[in-house]
């Protein structure tokens, strides 16, 4: 094959997405600074972390810490990458760059598969609450409620979307500020009527490590998939009004912000709560917490936060899955029929990517009670090798760019190329762990075949490709 195929996928483009009308540029710089900032936070964290918390203990701290340096990492290269070329496909276009098509073609489908799944789960969290107000009403009615209207603004102009993201995230963020500030003051002592509880709740009831490593296992876990969604900014950033600017600065303030969003919600939880309370999981972490503080209606408050920041979720995937999938149409490497742009949006793409998550209508109504908890541990595995192919990419092109556009290095990778070895190997270790714990192997097979059967299907598509080129 020739070198030309596989540094330059962009002119492998069909005539036909070529003569497409380009997407639009309506992003702002406050778009693309709340959603990095908000549109990773939903099921993953508000919902998901209540398990993790039951399995690790206060450990959860430890390993939202861990996953958060690793994220950290990611995203940096990540940033590099993508402030040098801006592009829809993101890290599926470096990786089509830095290795090949089969590449770019494995992780542009297998990200839009989690997409598609985020979608499904942010729409069976946000149902749930609803019938929860709503008792007597089918969960499956509302999740085809939100996903009509998700899909219906994402059909509209990019700019609606950035606009819809921005006071969703802001009320996001404000709200676990606050929890934030309310817990720090609990833990110190000095919020009335709350005595400030030392370390017993961190070292008691079994410790800091209850259960173990096997434990720690399941929560680092629960981290990874809640940190999983960051990646859409650098999507975005391809329809802001200045892409370099725009994904340089969103990824470098970025970053250590949900670093202490993250950890620092963990940590406020376990040291209020023993880690083995009822309501971390019944009520959910956030809720049981106010609850435990006396805050007047907390769980209530929580349940509107937390179907905005599900609502906030579901938005952001619906967009970022859309515009990876017309990426990939884009550099031929997807249906035809979906790659067509229509007033500045790709809404062929947007319908298919909310495809699954109509399909959740159905399934939620047939699994009501077990479907969620299934689809969130689906998406675990398939984060991390999206990971590491952003690092592996990233060892390639960031040498390419030193050698041919140093310039373009707007954005560099903390301690290349070393820190960028200690990514992948941090990538390979959690994989390693999940296959051989006996809850989490079934999620590496899925993840492994998925892997297998994209990584198959865009070699044989390179293949055929190069074949065409040389006749």
């Amino acid at each position: 094959m020739s070198q030309r195929t596989i540094t330059h996928p962009e002119q492998q483009a069909p005539p036909q997405a070529a003569a497409a009308s380009p997407l639009g540029n309506g992003l702002k710089q406050r778009h693309l600074s709340m959603i990095a900032l908000g549109g990773v936070i939903g099921a993953g964290l508000f919902v998901g972390s209540g398990a993790g918390i039951a399995a690790a203990g206060p450990s959860i701290v430890l390993a939202y810490a861990a996953s958060g340096l690793l994220v950290m990492f990611v995203m940096r290269m990540l940033g590099e990458m993508s402030a040098a070329d801006p592009a829809s496909g993101s890290f599926s276009v470096h990786a089509e760059r830095a290795i090949g098509p089969w590449a770019g073609f494995t992780a542009g489908w297998m990200f839009w598969t989690l997409l598609c799944v985020g979608v499904a789960i942010e729409a069976i969290g946000a149902a749930h609450i609803m019938t929860g107000w709503f008792p007597g009403t089918p969960s499956w009615m509302w999740v085809l409620v939100f996903m009509a209207l998700f899909c219906g603004s994402n059909l509209a102009a990019v700019s609606n979307f950035g606009e819809f993201e921005f006071w969703f995230a802001a009320l996001k963020i404000g709200a676990i500020a606050l929890f934030l500030g309310l817990g720090v003051l609990a833990v110190l002592g000095v919020l009335p009527g709350a005595d400030a509880p030392g370390t017993a709740n961190l070292l008691h009831d079994g410790g800091f490590l209850p259960n173990g490593v096997d434990g720690l296992l399941v929560g680092l876990l629960a981290s990874v998939v809640a940190y999983g969604g960051l990646e859409t900014v650098t999507i975005a950033a391809a329809e802001s009004e200045n892409p370099v600017k725009g994904v340089a600065r969103a990824v470098r303030t970025t970053m250590w912000r949900i670093a202490i969003v993250y950890v620092g919600s963990m940590l406020v939880i376990v040291t209020l709560l023993p880690w083995n309370d009822p309501a971390v999981t019944q009520d959910g972490p956030y809720a049981a917490t106010l609850d435990h503080l006396g805050i007047p209606a907390a769980g209530e408050i929580m349940n509107v936060v937390i179907l905005i920041a599900l609502l906030s979720a579901m938005n952001a995937n619906i967009y970022g899955s859309s515009r990876m999938a017309y990426s990939l149409v884009a550099r031929g490497q997807g249906p035809k029929a979906l790659g067509k742009v229509t007033g500045r949006v790709p809404r062929r793409a947007v319908l298919a990517s909310s495809g699954f998550g109509f399909v959740t209508v159905l399934l939620s109504y047939w699994y009501p009670d077990t479907l969620f908890a299934w689809l969130l541990n689906m998406v675990g595995g398939v984060i991390l090798v999206v990971w590491g192919f952003i690092a592996a990419s990233q060892l390639v092109l960031r040498r390419r760019l030193e050698r041919e556009a140093p310039e373009k290095l707007v954005v560099r990778m903390w301690g290349f190329p070393y820190l960028t070895w200690v990514a992948l190997a941090g990538v390979a270790g959690v994989l390693v762990l999940m296959a051989l714990d006996a809850d989490t192997r079934v999620q590496v097979v899925f993840t492994g075949g998925l892997t297998v059967a994209l990584a198959a299907t865009g070699w044989t598509l390179q293949r055929r490709s190069a074949a065409r080129a040389a006749r």
